[in-house]
């Protein structure tokens, strides 16, 4: 399966049941992740479960949609559009691209790009 693939498979289980830990055994010892509502990066896997638990905590009921994979054997692109529901219980659709850096197989770096006023939130700036 490729990384792109078990990755997505991951984010599923996320959103469905909020088991992150499929997706942090993805990651490795030193793997960094970031987005632009954090300000600096989180590490390794239990970062990878913070990261994660934060994401599906945001949300109501979430589900994202892939239009377009691309993927070598250093790294996959993933353009997506994420709708479901806020705590609130507000609708929500926002679209971005993650970028998956995986020279070695586990994933050593994850960062989503996206616009988080489409979410109603502020951007983050680095401390």
């Amino acid at each position: 399966m490729s990384k792109a693939s078990e990755f997505i498979e991951a984010l599923r289980r996320i959103e469905e049941s909020g088991d992150v830990e499929p997706m942090a055994r993805l990651f490795a010892p030193d793997a960094e992740l970031s987005n632009p509502t954090i300000s600096r990066p989180l590490r390794g896997p239990t970062g990878a479960r913070n990261f994660w638990r934060s994401y599906r905590h945001a949300f109501g009921e979430v589900r994202s949609e892939f239009r377009c994979v691309a993927e070598s054997d250093r790294a996959s692109l993933l353009e997506w559009t994420s709708r479901g529901t806020l705590p609130s219980g507000a609708e929500f659709s926002y679209q971005g691209v993650s970028v998956i850096e995986h020279p070695a197989g586990a994933i050593a770096r994850f960062r989503a790009y996206f616009d988080p006023r489409s979410l109603g939130l502020p951007l983050r700036h680095a401390a």
